[in-house]
């Protein structure tokens, strides 16, 4: 499906742009802490003409607790960056989305898919589909050709959503509300936020996750 390889090129752009902001992290964190290093030594030296003992332990005090400030620092700025670039890349995933649905063709493909595997998740019985209002209006045309292509021996009735938005995608449910399968964009961006921001995180600290996980949400 040609959204897939958007998305994941979505993402791994995203990971390339986090493993490149954190080696720099990186980077400033270690030469701040040569920098700490190279002042403290220096603040030792001189208070040792006074007093050698005591300038040595107060030094070491001072370089333990501006290193732990440093650090400190850092995690809140590489945690900052971690939300800031899963936000982005929800962002940047809910465009392409946007731009899927104004493809009417490449949109269907993806419709008979998720419907597809929403029905073979779901157990025996009647099913409901739930599709926008605007998507409904065309998919009644192509719906029987798509029933017959993804499931030939279930009965699914094509509803429009009833009070509630999205971006698009589908809902499949059974009649008797007993099991439902959220193939909407809302129901499929939830899934992956909690993934992509584990990926992010992990990449951040030089991590290497499977990238294909983020595709199956």
């Amino acid at each position: 499906m040609e959204t897939e390889p958007q998305l994941s090129q979505l993402e791994q752009a995203l990971l390339e742009q986090a493993e490149s902001l954190a080696r720099e992290q990186q980077s400033n964190a270690l030469a701040a802490r040569e920098r700490i290093l190279a002042e403290s030594a220096e603040k030792v030296r001189l208070a040792e003409e006074r007093d050698v003992l005591a300038a040595k332990v107060e030094a070491e005090r001072l370089i333990k607790r501006e290193i732990q400030a440093g650090e400190s620092q850092l995690m809140v700025e590489l945690d900052q960056l971690r939300w800031t670039l899963t936000a982005a890349a929800l962002d940047a995933i809910g465009e392409a989305f946007q731009q899927l649905t104004q493809d009417r063709a490449r949109y269907l493909r993806a419709l008979e898919t998720w419907l597809g595997a929403a029905v073979a998740a779901l157990p025996e019985g009647e099913l409901i589909a739930e599709v926008r209002p605007e998507d409904e209006d065309w998919l009644i045309a192509e719906w029987p050709a798509l029933m017959a292509r993804v499931a030939p021996t279930r009965t699914v009735q094509l509803h429009a959503m009833a009070g509630q938005s999205s971006l698009g995608g589908l809902r499949v449910r059974l009649a008797d509300n007993r099991a439902q399968v959220d193939q909407t964009f809302e129901g499929r961006r939830g899934r992956l936020a909690d993934e992509l921001a584990r990926v992010v995180m992990e990449r951040l600290f030089a991590s290497t996750p499977d990238l294909d996980m983020l595709m199956k949400g």
